[in-house]
């Protein structure tokens, strides 16, 4: 019964599943512990592929103002494209990002609830410490990580608006026209960059100290 109620979380990604979901995965071996370094991985991962895919559609966008008036319809896909996969990227490392708090509650519950089963005082003590620890270095993983996020919006609004001239206007006019604003696109872009960088090296820091913790 709880293996087709974990089939029926994957498959059809019903809320409330959670808790059926880690309590099957610590059946066969692996603890939330564990589960929430995995999702620091592939949250990283997904910023550094965020980050390369932002920096790729900056070319295309500020070669606009370059291209021929013959070929506007097609540089409309291009970036049109580009815009797509960017939003796309963007928002993978939002839900990787939710993925980690949602199992960071649930080991931080758990750990709660398993201190007062101590008998021992300085062993409880301890294992109080280092949960406090692991909460600090967590809060500030996440206040990096939601950071970089919350720097993709005005990006995206940005390829947005450009795309969407763009599409409503195909003359050398509108090309003129996106390139005055191709420098405050570049300087929202390298800071982004900039702040996945950080939290990239944030996530790194947090799973080196959850694995030397083991």
């Amino acid at each position: 019964m709880q293996r087709f109620a974990l089939l029926a979380c994957l498959v059809l990604g019903l809320s409330g599943c959670s808790g059926v979901y880690y309590d099957a995965m610590e059946k066969i071996g692996i603890p939330k512990r564990q589960i929430l370094v995995d999702r620091v991985e592939s949250a990283r991962g997904a910023q550094q592929e965020a980050k390369e895919q932002f920096a790729n559609a900056l070319e295309q966008f500020l070669a606009v103002t370059k291209v021929p008036t013959t070929e506007l319809k097609s540089t409309y896909d291009r970036l049109n494209d580009e815009f797509k996969r960017s939003e796309s990227r963007a928002q993978e490392v939002r839900d990787r990002v939710a993925a980690i708090d949602d199992v960071a509650k649930a080991l931080f519950e758990e750990w709660n609830v398993e201190l007062a089963q101590y008998s021992n005082a300085t062993l409880r003590a301890q294992s109080q410490r280092q949960l406090d620890a692991t909460k600090r270095r967590y809060a500030e993983l996440m206040r990096v990580m939601n950071a970089a996020a919350d720097r993709m919006d005005p990006v995206l609004a940005t390829f947005r608006d450009q795309v969407l001239f763009l599409k409503h206007n195909l003359n050398a006019q509108a090309v003129a026209a996106l390139g005055n604003t191709t420098r405050d696109l570049q300087q929202d872009i390298t800071r982004l960059i900039a702040e996945m960088e950080k939290s990239i090296r944030e996530a790194d820091a947090f799973i080196s100290s959850m694995q030397s913790a083991k």
